[in-house]
């Protein structure tokens, strides 16, 4: 997303010569050239272009800045990225430049595993328990619910979304059954493993379905809480 800053102009073929011949000055002349232009109005910064920016909002990236047309694109990029990065949304920032007065944010984002009802509506969780600002009203995303944070819970879905995406897809709800036991309610019927499971043992279930729909047997339960082997409870 790109916002532009207040006092934007269209630049004349000459000012984009400009703004290239300068680059080509401050490549050659390190010490000198961006001193130098960071005194000229030519390279104020007039626009912001936000990138990768899934789950947080451009304007509270343009917010966290905190520069207006007076910050030139020569200026320091260290304490700006400092700015976005305390953003609870954000894990990573890198911002660059693009001539003649362009400042580009990229951003790498904590990725929200499950939604948990709280007493302000449901909140969005990441793999490692992390609270997200995401406001699921405002930015719509289809994740499982989890009725309480639970981190063994949140390190399985982060499992699942990571290398199994296709399973993951299809949970609609993950909850505690008791200290050794979680059910997993997808689509058509539940999972019951171990806090422990793996996804890599979890995409067995793929097969085993295939396999129960060749035979024609509709199943309402898969347990997978023992080894090598899955018990399936029919309806």
């Amino acid at each position: 997303m790109t916002q532009d800053l207040p006092e934007d102009a269209r630049r004349p073929r000459w000012g984009r010569r400009l703004a290239a011949a300068g680059a080509l000055l401050a490549l050659v002349s390190p010490w000198w050239g961006p001193p130098l232009f960071r005194r000229m109005d030519f390279f104020r910064v007039r626009e912001v272009e936000v990138r990768n920016a899934r789950f947080t909002p451009p304007d509270e990236v343009c917010q966290r800045l905190g520069i207006d047309t007076t910050f030139s694109i020569w200026d320091d990029m260290g304490p700006l990225e400092e700015r976005v990065a305390t953003h609870p949304q954000v894990s990573g920032v890198r911002i660059t430049r693009r001539f003649p007065s362009t400042l580009v944010v990229r951003l790498e984002e904590h990725l929200p595993i499950a939604l948990v009802p709280s007493r302000d509506g449901l909140r969005a969780y990441d793999a490692a328990g992390r609270a997200l600002p995401l406001n699921p009203s405002r930015t719509p995303v289809d994740l499982p619910i989890v009725q309480r944070p639970d981190s063994a819970i949140f390190r399985l879905l982060g499992e699942l979304q990571a290398g199994a995406p296709g399973l993951y897809a299809r949970l609609n709800e993950v909850h505690r059954v008791a200290r050794d036991e979680l059910a997993l309610d997808l689509v058509a019927f539940t999972v019951r493993v171990r806090p422990d499971v793996g996804a890599d043992r979890l995409v067995q279930i793929s097969s085993v379905e295939a396999e129960l729909v060749a035979r024609q047997v509709r199943v309402q339960e898969l347990d997978f809480r023992y080894r090598d082997q899955v018990i399936a409870r029919f309806q």
